[in-house]
């Protein structure tokens, strides 16, 4: 049986706390915080979804900016308005109460990732429209959920950015090691046995490649609205597995939130 939710997993490249937010002073604590709904699959290679909680954050004060996005978090420790860098840390959606034959496998629970990434912003007018934002994150589960590795690269294109709107395109990719893929793709003899799926060993690869669109509009100098809407696409050895084969390789993930700034 389906649990009703299940916590938000990350996004990639939502416009940070400048995009469509009011010129705030630098004399405090300034940002934005979203709360609201949206769906994304149920696990790694379902071909169904569930509702989620969908929440995001920008908060910015003397020169760094704490970022929330679903179940990650990362702060940017440079006070430069193109360069951003940090840790971060996350977790991974665990695997319950799937229906199926993949409901046979052993239950994945909730795996802590923590690393770092480095961003570059080049292009845009002041409040950054026109400009293409490149990122690239270094994940290692600490939580011996999978010990794996994840490396995701990402690049966005602000479309659109005024006081009170703007629109996001972007474009990712990620690597995963053997032990992360053999987590969540990858099948034992026994577990085969066991659920009637062939028996799976992947190494290590691409995982995916995604794109996605983000968009929001303030209607007023608080509250506004803020919408995503994308998808990931399985490759390699994630998208040969028996798990993908019996869901699905397209990996859908929106939602649409009520925005506070502040």
């Amino acid at each position: 049986m389906r649990r009703p939710f299940r916590a938000a997993i990350a996004l990639a490249l939502i416009p940070s706390v400048a995009a469509a937010a009011q010129e705030a002073p630098d004399d405090g604590p300034h940002g934005q915080v979203a709360i609201g709904a949206g769906v994304a699959p149920d696990y790694d290679g379902a071909d169904s979804v569930r509702a989620i909680p969908f929440v995001l954050g920008d908060v910015r004060y003397g020169g760094v900016t704490v970022e929330l996005r679903g179940l990650r978090g990362r702060v940017d420790v440079a006070a430069d308005p193109r360069l951003s860098i940090g840790p971060v840390i996350g977790a991974r959606l665990d695997r319950r109460n799937v229906d199926g034959p993949v409901g046979l496998l052993p239950e994945i629970d909730i795996g802590v990732e923590a690393g770092g990434y480095v961003g570059y912003r080049f292009g845009g007018d002041a409040l950054g429209e026109g400009s293409i934002q490149t990122e690239l994150t270094l994940l290692h589960d600490v939580s011996r959920t999978s010990n794996g590795v994840i490396a995701i690269a990402s690049a966005g294109y602000t479309a659109l950015r005024r006081r009170d709107s703007f629109a996001a395109f972007d474009v990712q990719a990620s690597w995963a090691d053997a032990d992360h893929m053999r987590t969540y793709f990858g099948i034992s003899a026994a577990d085969s046995a066991a659920s009637g799926l062939a028996a799976y060993r992947p190494g290590s690869g691409f995982r995916d490649v995604g794109l996605g669109i983000t968009a929001g509009h303030y209607f007023s100098r608080h509250l506004g609205v803020l919408g995503r809407i994308g998808t990931s696409y399985l490759i390699g050895d994630a998208a040969d597995s028996p798990i993908t084969e019996a869901g699905s390789r397209w990996q859908p993930i929106g939602g649409l939130t009520l925005s506070y700034r502040f």
